[in-house]
Order: C-alpha cells, then structure tokens, then sequence
C-alpha cells in the first residue's frame, strides 16, 4: 500500500483461526512453550494441521524464533518468515504481511504469533534498564536523563499537552478505563473478569506519572496469541467463518521516533496512526460510519482518545464525550486494560470474533471492525469484515 494510493490487498485473504493461552501473571512456563501452545490452538481453530503451515510471522521484540516454533509445534518447510519492529506497533502489520505472502503466492497458510511473560518475566513498564548503542536509541539519549525513564512517563508529555490544548481535566481518560473494564467484566478470558470500575474508582486510583493514574495504565500480562491467515478462496471451505481483511496498513509519521517524537509541531495527535488512517479509508472505501466495533490499542487511555480523532471518527479535543456516549463499541474483549497486554494481538482475535458473532459482548450485525496496533511508535491498522 502507497502513502499517496489504494492497494489491491483488500478481499485476497482471510484470518481463519485464533488461538490463546490463558492470560496471566505467572504462566509457568517459557515463552516457546506459550507460542507452541498459541499455535497449535489457532490452527484446531481453523480446521488446519502444522503440515499445512509454510508461513509463520512475528515481531523482532520476540525470543521465540520462527524456525524453533515451526520445530517445536510440528511445522514443517517454510517459505516465508518474518519479523516486524517496534513493539506494540507491530501487531496488525504482522497479519498484512501474512495476507501479502498468500495473495501473492509466496505461502499458503502463515501463522501470526506473539508469546511472553511480560509479567513474571521481562517488565516493558519497567523502562530503560540497560542499551546497546544504536541509532534509533539516540532520541532517547534526550529524554532519560531528565527523568522520562518508563512508557507512562513518555505518554504523560503527549497526554499532559492534549489536556491542555482542550481545555480538559484527566477524567476524560477515565471513559475509556471504565468502558474496557465494562467488557472484561463480562470476558471470562479477561484478568479483570467480574471486576467493572466506575469513573470514581479511577480518579481515586493513584498517580503513576501526572496526568496518568494507575487506571490510565495496560497490564503486564504472560501469555501467547496465534492467528491464521490463508487465502479468501481456501477460507471458504474452512471450519469457521472468515474474517476478510478488508484493508491493512503500516504507518510511520514525520520526525517518527519510538514514544519521544516531542519536537514535532504538535503533540495532541497521532501522527503515524493518521498515515494508517488514511490508508485504510482510502483502499476500503469506507468511511467511520461503516465500522461497527473499534478495537483500539489501549496500551495508555489518551491514546485511545487520540486515535479516535485520527480516524475521523469525531472531532479534535472531543473523543472523550464520544467515549462516554458509547457512540462506537469499544474494545469488546475489554482491552489491554482489561482482558490482557499482548501487543495488540489479543485485540485482532476480538476482532475475528466479531465478525464470527462469537464475542461474548457480541454487537449484533457486526460487519466491518477496524483494528489498531501500538501508538506513540510506528504503527499499523486493519480493517476486518464478513465474507459479503
């Protein structure tokens, strides 16, 4: 996909099968282990065996390498593997290049994955500890010394200036905490399971850097997510129903740097999360008002508000008041805040849950989601849909 036209992605391929783990904060066992487990129940899914996989993607912050998971899950020749950076931002663009390797021939059947404990075991909230000098990490020389140490730290630059601008309070957050925690109440599969917060709850939880509250925060979470790609055409004839891929996208802004693009001309928006939008609007064809549920990286709630008015789905300084008017379903599964932190990978299998009619907060009718991968970071988007 061109920055400047539609693709032709759109309509060729299909996610076929989704399979977890159980998401927690101890899993017990290694990451390859999650990953094997990961895969294995995505493929029971879609009806599909390992001998039928000749693709596997997943992200480069991953200790799981594609060739030890093909071996170790019972996969054998592959003629397509991938990885793709930047963390969270990740997400969606592994299924687009899964969708990219089939609709031209290159594999058949890829397996998107994404296994860790990133509880028990590597902390992301934990911050900078320790780096190898590269490049990419010189923006960072900039920022750690003064303190901004964590990814909350990084967020509340970009959060403390929307609220500014906007005239707003840090309650405005607080809508998007509350509506994902609503979901997980109802998810069994949710750490948060039976545990619905009101607006109180979370201006009462503490400050973990001003204007983020505890409750402003995703979890840290052990677990593995698998998804299956494969053709539209072979999808058909599959166990479950299909979820196209409408459109997908990859983005990266103008003076893109990993969460510390401060010396942009603004800080109140999503830059990188506006070249997925327009993207995805463009080769789709289809506008706001055609997306029935959003699944939007909440890895940090103002970013959630930020990627609302990104894609056009309400005006700049009002997403919070879209929020609170539950004018989108939002984050069914319950989110990262709610279900789990997987890196977004969790969100596409909400996703394909949708279009099935499978999700346990099901939106009746639901025919087109759009999905969101990390933010702050280069970053990437999918537009998911029935088989019409």
């Amino acid at each position: 996909m061109s920055v400047r036209g539609a693709d032709s992605l759109g309509g060729r391929a299909a996610v076929v099968g989704i399979g977890a783990t159980e998401f927690s904060k101890d899993s017990g066992r290694s990451e390859l282990k999650l990953a094997v487990e990961a895969v294995r129940a995505a493929l029971d899914d879609a009806g599909l065996s390992p001998d039928d996989v000749d693709g596997l993607v997943t992200f480069t912050m991953d200790t799981s390498p594609e060739i030890t998971v093909a071996q170790a899950a019972g996969i054998g020749e592959l003629s397509f593997f991938s990885r793709i950076h930047y963390g969270g931002g990740a997400a969606c663009a592994t299924v687009q290049q899964a969708a990219m390797a089939v609709a031209t021939g290159v594999a058949d059947v890829v397996v998107c994955y994404r296994a860790f404990n990133e509880r028990s075991g590597r902390r992301f909230g934990s911050g900078v500890q320790q780096r190898e000098p590269t490049a990419e990490g010189t923006a960072l020389g900039w920022n750690l010394p003064f303190g901004l140490l964590t990814p909350a730290s990084w967020v509340a630059m970009a959060a403390q200036r929307y609220l500014h601008a906007y005239g707003l309070t840090p309650d405005a957050f607080g809508h998007v905490a509350v509506t994902d925690r609503r979901h997980a109440a109802r998810n069994p599969a949710a750490y948060f399971y039976g545990k619905p917060i009101t607006l109180a709850d979370h201006a009462a939880s503490r400050w973990i850097v001003e204007p983020l509250r505890l409750l402003d925060c995703c979890q840290e979470t052990d677990g593995g997510q698998a998804i299956v790609v494969t053709s539209a055409e072979r999808a058909r004839d599959l166990r479950r129903p299909p979820a196209v891929i409408v459109a997908a996208a990859q983005g990266a802004g103008r003076a893109q740097e990993q969460m510390t693009s401060f010396y942009r001309d603004g800080l109140t928006g999503l830059p990188e999360m506006g070249v997925v939008a327009r993207q995805l609007w463009r080769s789709s064809g289809l506008s706001p008002s055609d997306i029935d549920v959003g699944i939007l990286y909440d890895h940090f709630t103002p970013f959630v508000l930020m990627q609302l008015e990104e894609f056009g789905f309400c005006a700049p300084g009002e997403a919070a008041g879209f929020v609170e008017a539950d004018a989108l379903p939002l984050n069914t599964h319950g989110g990262q805040l709610g279900e789990a932190y997987l890196h977004g990978m969790n969100g596409i299998a909400e996703a394909v849950r949708q279009i099935r009619g499978s999700s346990v907060n099901q939106v009746s009718g639901a025919a087109r989601t759009l999905v969101t991968a990390g933010t702050g970071v280069p970053t990437s988007g999918l537009i998911l849909g029935t088989d019409d």
